[in-house]
């Protein structure tokens, strides 16, 4: 048999590495296309003039085309058969991605556990992303609910690992050669630094943009994802096409530009749910809480943490929960990172 029907949960072992294909070299084609599918205008990544003066060589690739790009190397070995991708820990970005680098992706087993019904179960994995010179870039952890081959299949002993809640600050790196502080405001968009944010404040983004199915389908194939649950309208019950989660990132934090333009680089992932599924037709909007902030030892650079929730039609600015804990049914996502902004 020559075609791959994919992995399934009984098909993984604590400890196993997985080499993904295909090694992928990025280009100024991936920021045209991203910029594109979102309103992305982060001016340390749609300016080398900018980039430089901020002590960078050029302006690096988006921080989420590195992860989405990564992210999609794994989806053949890791979520072919995915019902859904859960959640997200322990996230770092190690380094700048430029116009002409190319990526790999690798991924280690380190947790599995069945789900009740026996017909499921769950994936922890851990995922570097490399350069061409086997630095990384980027690595995280993210688990995954994937379908069992056979629901007679013996479950595996139960192994949850235990991962942090956040990135601490003495952790996070600021690349090599950044400064903010000959930081032009005026042209980034905001006058809002550092010092303006205070912990427990919330931001409504006020904008919103309705997911079409085409744009959902070339953002999609942009990241070579190849879930089923995103192309096969036959995979599911209900006959519609879920969503990649990594969209709705994207267009959340691209929204989150209108309160937040200055909270430049995504330097780690503490945590993220998908917590409701979304479909072509949803109108995403997004709201941010600041949660904590560092100082950092580069020129100009502090660090902001910050809660980014995507959210669809009839939703409530800043609601998140019921009363029983569980997220409301407008909740789209909860992300939870840390960003560089100027002092």
């Amino acid at each position: 048999m020559k075609t791959n029907p994919g992995r399934f949960f009984e098909d993984y072992r604590i400890g196993e590495v997985i080499a993904h294909a295909v090694p992928r070299t990025v280009s100024g084609g991936e920021r045209a296309l991203y910029h594109a599918l979102y309103p992305a205008r982060g001016a340390l990544y749609s300016s080398d003039a900018f980039a430089q003066a901020c002590g960078l060589p050029q302006s690096p690739v988006d921080d989420l085309i590195a992860f989405h790009t990564v992210f999609g190397k794994t989806v053949p070995d890791i979520s072919l058969n995915a019902v859904a991708n859960l959640g997200y820990a322990e996230g770092r970005w190690l380094a700048p991605v430029y116009p002409g680098d190319t990526l790999r992706a690798q991924s280690e087993v380190i947790g599995l556990k069945e789900n009740s019904n026996g017909a499921s179960g769950n994936v922890y994995v851990r995922t570097a992303g490399l350069n061409q010179h086997g630095v990384t870039v980027l690595d995280y952890v993210r688990w995954v609910m994937v379908r069992k081959r056979s629901p007679d299949a013996p479950a595996p002993d139960p192994v949850v690992p235990a991962l942090a809640k956040v990135v601490a600050p003495a952790d996070l790196v600021v690349p090599q050669g950044l400064t903010f502080e000959g930081y032009d405001f005026a042209l980034a968009g905001e006058p809002h630094r550092w010092g303006d944010y205070a912990v427990g404040e919330q931001i409504d983004h006020v904008d919103g943009v309705t997911i079409e199915e085409a744009e959902h389908m070339i953002a999609t194939r942009l990241w070579q994802n190849t879930a089923k649950v995103h192309f096969d309208a036959t995979f599911r019950p209900d006959g519609r096409r879920l969503i990649y989660g990594g969209h709705v990132i994207s267009l959340a934090r691209a929204l989150s530009f209108n309160g937040l333009a200055n909270a430049q680089m995504i330097v780690a992932l503490n945590g993220g749910a998908h917590a409701n599924p979304c479909f072509a037709g949803d109108t995403v909007k997004a709201w941010s809480e600041v949660l904590d902030k560092a100082e950092t030892a580069a020129p100009g650079i502090g660090a902001i943490r910050l809660r980014l929730v995507a959210t669809k039609q009839g939703a409530e600015p800043f609601a998140l929960r019921g009363e029983a804990g569980k997220y409301l049914p407008e909740v789209l996502l909860d992300l939870d990172y840390w960003a560089l902004m100027p002092l």
